[in-house]
């Protein structure tokens, strides 16, 4: 393989691409469509049927049908009973059904493709199934088969496909998640660990001007259990803690007997998530006469430098060879690489095509990284050894 030569193959296919990714976008995928869903994830199995994958539907009755393909072929990979590497993808979007109204799918004067969902992550579907073409066409030969993985609600923590992904990265050599990268192309080798927890407060309701003494409020004992969580906060951790939805009371002239408070917990690292996790789940009332109860937990644990680090070396060195400048950062974000990298598995995240505005109105790729996204892609599927 000619390092140089991949990137010049790959630029003369962007057009061809950006089509594919076009059409992914104008499906939109919201999480909680699953009819949606299914039929997109039939499409892209068809495509990469096409491609030369083995392709499986795996079945989620809650959320969207999840597929999983893998490419194989003698003709092209060298040790078909080696490890795998996995690529993780998801094509669920936080778009909501009629968004391309506002939103369609267009590129503007200076190269950049906007549509739903399309940086995060529907561009890194097309981007994966051209990189396999492409080893094809150019007569390239992995050292390992490739498992890819496009699942269907990565966007609202992975419950369907957490099993799935596990099973995978358990008997993968590498895995390599292609969510996008952070701004200037950075690729993400430290991600913050997650945690939801739902506080359910039940007091005693009363009158509050006939008999305010007979009742226990549990809108008092949620101001003292709001003030205290967020005193969990170690900004110099990194780690947050934060009580973003609170719930209670009927009327200003009762005591409240219910409330409720939504909790959000990131931090970098596995220990500062279990000093929180244990805080929380031990949470005792302030008010007597309170019963607290405390649901939740840790979704998905940090992706920290321990399992990326020694693939990212590897994945600058290759870069070098491409004439690429590779560079590393974290994000308070999670992803399914969270999930491998809690395993143990080596995992790079990040390796999307760059652009910005993940979520926001201003969602987009860079066109003109498109081909240097994908030649990078191929040579650490060549290149990589962990």
């Amino acid at each position: 393989m000619n390092p140089g030569q991949i990137i010049p193959f790959y630029r003369q296919k962007e057009a061809q691409i950006l089509a594919t990714i076009g059409e992914h976008v104008k499906e939109e995928t919201p999480t909680n469509e699953k009819q949606r869903l299914d039929a997109f994830v039939d499409r892209l199995a068809r495509r990469f049927t096409a491609a030369g994958l083995e392709t499986e539907i795996v079945a989620s009755e809650v959320r969207g049908n999840h597929l999983r393909a893998r490419f194989r072929n003698s003709e092209y990979v060298a040790q078909q009973e080696s490890p795998a590497a996995l690529v993780l993808c998801h094509y669920d979007t936080v778009w909501p059904i009629g968004s391309l109204e506002t939103h369609p799918f267009r590129v503007d004067d200076q190269g950049w493709a906007y549509g739903p969902g399309i940086f995060d992550m529907q561009s890194s579907l097309a981007l994966v199934e051209y990189v396999l073409r492409g080893v094809q066409s150019m007569g390239l030969r992995l050292p390992r088969p490739v498992v890819v993985l496009a699942t269907s609600d990565e966007e609202v923590g992975s419950q369907t496909s957490r099993e799935l992904i596990e099973t995978e990265a358990r008997q993968a050599a590498y895995v390599l998640v292609l969510e996008p990268p952070l701004p200037g192309g950075v690729l993400k080798t430290t991600r913050k660990g997650g945690a939801h927890y739902a506080l359910s407060i039940t007091g005693r309701a009363a009158h509050a001007g006939v008999e305010p003494e007979k009742g226990v409020s549990a809108v008092q004992e949620l101001a003292h259990q709001v003030l205290a969580l967020h005193r969990l906060t170690d900004m110099g951790a990194g780690t947050t803690v934060n009580v973003g939805v609170v719930e209670a009371g009927t009327r200003p002239n009762v005591v409240a007997a219910h409330s409720r408070a939504l909790v959000d917990v990131r931090a970098w690292n596995s220990a500062e998530m279990e000093r929180v996790n244990r805080e929380i789940l031990g949470i005792k009332p302030k008010v007597a006469g309170i019963r607290i109860e405390v649901t939740g937990g840790v979704n998905r644990p940090p992706l920290e430098k321990s399992v990326t680090g020694s693939l990212f070396d590897q994945a600058q060195e290759i870069g070098r060879k491409l004439g690429m400048d590779l560079k590393e950062g974290g994000t308070g974000g999670g992803s399914d690489g969270n999930l491998t990298g809690a395993l143990g598995v080596p995992t790079l995240d990040g390796l999307g095509i760059p652009g910005d505005g993940a979520h926001a109105n201003h969602e987009h790729i860079e066109v003109d990284k498109i081909g240097e996204s994908a030649g990078l892609l191929t040579a650490l599927l060549m290149g990589l050894s962990p």
